[in-house]
């Protein structure tokens, strides 16, 4: 069997992000829950927003899908 989870993400486990998403969810982390939420929520907003602009664009290079 594997490991339990303890809650948290590991070094070991994962491969860290180049864009800056790693260290950002670290400092998120480090906050109060209430302040925790919140910059989750924001986060959630900002990666969102990058994921339909990232659909936009693929939509309109991809010739005759209409």
């Amino acid at each position: 069997m594997g490991a339990a989870y303890s809650g948290t993400v590991s070094d070991e486990t994962t491969s860290a992000p180049t864009d800056g998403l790693w260290s950002r969810l670290r400092l998120i982390e480090g906050q109060p829950l209430p302040d925790r939420a919140d910059a989750y929520s924001a986060l959630h907003d900002e990666l969102s927003r990058r994921l339909d602009s990232g659909a936009k664009l693929d939509q309109r290079e991809t010739p005759g899908t209409r």
